[in-house]
């Protein structure tokens, strides 16, 4: 199979690329992202990360920072340095501050069960009650569960939607009230 033309000429040097910002800009794209924006807007690339973290007030080392106390051995005391670790100014006081109020925001629910699955449980309580041996033989049950995988379904769904579940049991026994 032939080569394509060009490919076996040697590379020529390219005299008008400016290598000292190539070199920059690739160190640039391969430091790893901050995930947390707060610090990531409060960081000097010029600094190194000690520095960084103790302007902001935070803990390089969390040995040193909240350091393990000493057990005294047996009756006899351990001694101490006499000198205690200076306290280091803290310039960006705002970015501690940021991350405390963004902890202290309640979290929002996010799991909540699928619209199919609901629909599912819904169904086989409307129609089964709690027998969950009919259940598995009912030609809805398209994944073949057996009975303790529909029970264990339907428990997911009143730990999770426990009014909602009352309430549709409730609707049930009305309309069973209602039959008769």
């Amino acid at each position: 199979m032939p080569k394509a033309k060009g490919k076996n000429r040697r590379q020529k040097y390219s005299y008008n690329l400016n290598r000292k910002r190539l070199y920059r800009s690739a160190r640039r794209r391969a430091a790893p992202r901050i995930a947390c924006s707060h610090i990531r807007h409060a960081w000097d690339p010029t600094k190194s990360v000690a520095q960084n973290l103790a302007e902001m007030g935070l803990a390089e080392d969390p040995n040193k920072a909240v350091p393990i106390p000493k057990k005294k051995l047996l009756g006899m005391e351990v001694e101490s340095n006499g000198r205690q670790q200076g306290r280091k100014i803290v310039q960006k006081p705002y970015v501690v501050n940021e991350m405390e109020y963004e902890a202290s925001l309640p979290e929002k629910k996010s799991n909540t069960l699928s619209r199919d699955l609901i629909d599912y449980v819904r169904y086989m309580i409307q129609n089964h009650g709690e027998n969950y041996k009919e259940m598995a033989r009912d030609e809805k049950n398209y994944y073949q569960d057996t009975p303790k995988q529909i029970k264990r379904k339907i428990n997911v769904y009143k730990n999770f939607y426990p009014e909602e579940y009352k309430d549709f049991v409730a609707s049930l026994k009305q309309e069973k009230m209602d039959v008769q």
